[in-house]
């Protein structure tokens, strides 16, 4: 990246200063190594488009026990997490903020604010840790033992094995599902660990083929309420007088509220994808400039896919065949269309892909594992090398680097969850840790997002609404809309379903409290892990953790009109001694 004199100067003072020092150095990829606005948009598509359109639109036409009621939920849902995209910009554009060096001489008026806020990697804890700072540490241990055990797609993995052995004709045999979710796993974190920017293009390619599929289904199903056969009869027009009769789409609901707060979980996950490039923030081109807009539009453009899907698949099947089938509303759709065996192992293996699709996509979360120079560390990636080393011939171009330790540690918790439900049985184990990432991650964490945006807007905390760096349509409505569904969720899913309901435990076999107990439980145990960290080692050893962190931000592209971006932070970490208190006379 082409830098004004001033900012070199910076740089290489930086880089003189933690080589001299030994203090780690992270650096954010170069501008030709950065995420374009293409890239964002895969990223949300390919983490978006997986599991959830395909298995959930079944689940919650069961606990509903009506079509039009479902077809709300999933209307709901998108509003939920365009909601979301909306306030994680506000948060991700507006924070953290500096103070750069240029201005760090100049004189400033009483009350006039001299900071600029700079787009970082890292995603909500940057925002937790920025809104909730006191005591020190306590957000980042409560959010980093949650986020480290419990943010992984095993359940993604577990449900990408089933299809797969689906698709193979040897369906519910439990080893080799488990056996094929620990190498999906794996070679995910082996390509982003080795090729970078190879992970990147594999999740491009696969959002767009991910989106193709979705748009041939949403055709199909069209189609055949048109009239069309596929190989199977004209059972379109059956399906649409039955579901679409408006005076039986909304007939006979389920009154449970369990039931719709299950649905309405299920459904947020499925819309959950549009953090993901939040986590690499600091490494997409000109953030400020392009990245709300990419963001915003891709959860609008999801929105809309979600609910032509349900309406197409609705349009070749039947309320009642969904109610009396334990498959899935997208194999139901195909198996009606084109025959048991061929829509059963068909779309069984379309489902895989996507679902593939998404942990390929699970890029690292830089930034987010708290307290550890191990696993902050990027290292150059073995493709990098070998290029640099037999092939490149610019000798000054920065090497790819990949954050392997945090890969790492990414994986070996994903086994672990597999392991932990290796006693029960996948579809089990799929249903139990995707409604615990949903509820910890989405809606937990979640709720706390929302609500500290509306705390920074209402108690005019550092001038907030004036120095956003961007605002998002509607002022505070995307964030009272997220907390009020998240606070619906959180109270709600300890309620008893309705024994018919697909969340009952004569269904999953899982009492209806253990994913919400468990998802607070995890609080707890990051106060625990909070106080043996910030007390009990401090007085054990008699000293205290110092973590200083100097981020490096500069104009981008050299210009003096540039967006200020981190281009890298010095990080040190160390334990002093304890300063003995001095008694007053």
């Amino acid at each position: 990246m082409p830098l004004t004199q001033a900012d070199q100067q910076r740089v290489d003072e930086a880089e003189a200063e933690a080589e001299a020092a030994g203090k780690l150095l992270l650096r954010v990829p170069p501008e030709s190594q950065k995420l374009g606005a293409i890239t964002v948009v895969c990223l949300i598509l390919n983490r978006t488009i997986g599991s959830g359109i395909y298995v959930t639109p079944a689940i919650v036409l069961k606990a509903t026990n009506s079509v039009g009621t479902s077809l709300f939920l999933w209307a709901l849902g998108a509003v939920f997490g365009i909601s979301g995209v909306l306030v994680w910009s506000e948060l991700g554009l507006s924070i953290p903020k500096f103070r750069p060096a240029e201005q760090a001489l100049e004189p400033h008026r009483e009350g006039e604010d001299a900071f600029e806020s700079v787009p970082r990697s890292g995603g909500e804890k940057n925002y937790l840790e920025y809104i909730y700072k006191d005591p020190k540490f306590q957000t980042t241990c409560l959010y980093g033992l949650v986020f480290v055990v419990l943010g992984n797609l095993a359940g993604n993995a577990i449900a990408f094995g089933m299809y797969v052995t689906e698709a193979a004709g040897i369906p519910d045999n439990a080893p080799a599902i488990r056996g094929l979710a620990i190498a999906a796993l794996t070679v995910a974190c082996l390509l982003h660990a080795v090729w970078r920017r190879g992970g990147i293009i594999v999740n491009n390619v696969l959002a767009f083929i991910k989106v193709l599929t979705l748009v041939a289904i949403i055709c199909i199903g069209f189609a055949a309420a048109a009239g069309a056969s596929f190989g199977n009869g004209p059972v379109g027009k059956t399906a649409v007088a039955s579901n679409f009769d408006v005076h039986k789409s909304f007939s006979r609901p389920n009154h449970s509220v369990a039931n719709y707060s299950g649905s309405i979980l299920f459904i947020v996950y499925s819309y959950s994808g549009f953090k993901q490039p939040f986590y690499v923030l600091s490494e997409v081109s000109e953030p400020k400039k392009k990245f709300a807009k990419a963001a915003i539009g891709t959860m609008v453009f999801v929105g809309i896919l979600f609910i032509l899907a349900n309406i197409a698949y609705l349009c070749a099947v039947t309320q009642e065949q969904v109610l009396a089938s334990d498959l899935d509303m997208a194999t139901v759709f195909f198996e009606n269309l084109f025959g048991d065996e061929i829509g059963l192992r068909v779309m069984s293996g379309i489902i895989a892909f996507s679902i593939l699709g998404n942990i390929v996509q699970e890029i690292a979360k830089e930034g987010i594992l708290p307290f550890s120079l191990f696993f902050a560390r990027s290292t150059v990636t073995p493709y990098a090398w070998l290029k640099h080393r037999f092939w490149s011939s610019n000798v000054d171009e920065p090497l790819e680097q990949s954050p392997a330790a945090a890969l790492l540690l990414h994986w070996a918790f994903s086994i672990i969850m597999i392991a932990a439900t290796a006693s029960t049985p996948p579809i089990v184990a799929y249903r139990v840790l995707v409604s615990l990432y949903a509820y910890t991650l989405v809606v937990l964490v979640g709720f706390f997002v929302a609500i500290g945006v509306l705390l920074l807007r209402y108690s005019k905390r550092d001038n907030w609404i004036e120095n956003l760096g961007f605002s998002p349509w509607g002022g505070p409505t995307a964030a009272i809309i997220y907390s009020f569904v998240c606070a619906f969720l959180l109270i709600t899913l300890f309620l008893t379903p309705s024994p018919s309901s697909p969340f009952a435990f004569s269904t999953t076999g899982v009492q209806h409290y253990i994913v919400p107990t468990v998802g607070l439980g995890t609080l707890l145990l990051g106060y625990i892990y909070y106080i043996v960290f910030t007390k009990v080692i401090p007085w054990w050893r008699k000293k205290v953790l110092i973590v200083e962190r100097e981020p490096i931000i500069v104009r981008q592209g050299g210009r003096q009109d540039g967006e200020w971006v981190q281009i890298m932070e010095i990080v040190e970490f160390w334990w002093a001694a304890r300063q003995p208190a001095v008694k007053e006379a």
